[in-house]
């Protein structure tokens, strides 16, 4: 099962409302992001491209964004500690590493504060995402780790600050919001039409939220950034091994 594939679960997901009467159940939605997860998991170590260290690794990160969930569970305005380990992780590991990433710290926190509701399966794909964008991103670079790196991720931060909230809002929108004068979902207008309500929407509820979001994010980057990817880039090093053939007599 490949990024592409997970990926394509979520898109279904979020899509369900616009094709369908309403929103799946919680069941459904849940089970397909767990199955989905623990699929993908399942995958990754099957594989060898999440071995044990890797793993452990993962799961360290998880229990360090759960912890700081706990401490501030309502965040800064929009601002959440625990994006920074999934941008940083996703940008040193790659894309798949970095879904991984977002979606288990994102259950692991929301198992620790209490945060399980309907909107969690929308979450861990939303969160997922934030991982592998980075991920996507960290595959181009190369060399030792510098305030290039910085900028790029930075530059991330803000994309995936804004593009989490956009996308926990089409749930909430399509969900909530039906058939709200102005601005809530209509079924069968025009994509211009809807993209424009969704717009009043966003801009009317969420965009300053998810402004604190993306500059908490960036300044997490621009500060803490530089080590971080550093020390964990040490350690993928040392998780990479190549073998050589032995030479002949």
């Amino acid at each position: 099962m490949t990024l592409v594939v997970v990926s394509l679960a979520g898109v279904v997901l979020f899509l369900w409302p616009f094709l369908a009467a309403s929103a799946p159940s919680t069941g459904a939605a849940v089970s397909l992001a767990l199955g989905t997860v623990v699929a993908f998991a399942a995958v990754e170590a099957l594989t060898r491209r999440l071995d044990s260290r890797r793993f452990a690794l993962l799961a360290a990160i998880a229990a360090l964004d759960a912890a700081l969930r706990l401490i501030l569970v309502n965040g800064i305005g929009g601002f959440s500690p625990i994006f920074f380990l999934i941008l940083v992780a996703g940008y040193v590991f790659g894309p798949s590493f970095g879904f991984l990433c977002g979606a288990i710290s994102l259950l692991a926190s929301a198992l620790v504060t209490g945060g399980i509701g309907p909107w969690l399966p929308y979450q861990v794909f939303a969160c997922g995402w934030v991982g592998a964008i980075a991920g996507v991103a960290g595959s181009y670079r190369h060399g030792a780790y510098g305030w290039r790196d910085v900028v790029m991720l930075g530059a991330v931060a803000v994309v995936t600050g804004y593009l989490y909230g956009a996308l926990l809002d089409v749930w909430d929108w399509t969900t909530f919001y039906r058939g709200a004068p102005g601005y809530g979902y209509v079924a069968g207008v025009s994509p211009g039409d809807l993209l424009q309500r969704f717009g009043r929407f966003y801009a009317a509820t969420s965009a300053w939220w998810d402004s604190f979001r993306a500059a908490g994010d960036v300044i997490a980057v621009v500060v803490l950034g530089l080590p971080f990817m550093a020390a964990l880039g040490r350690m993928r090093n040392r998780f990479t091994f190549t073998t050589k053939a032995a030479s002949a007599a």
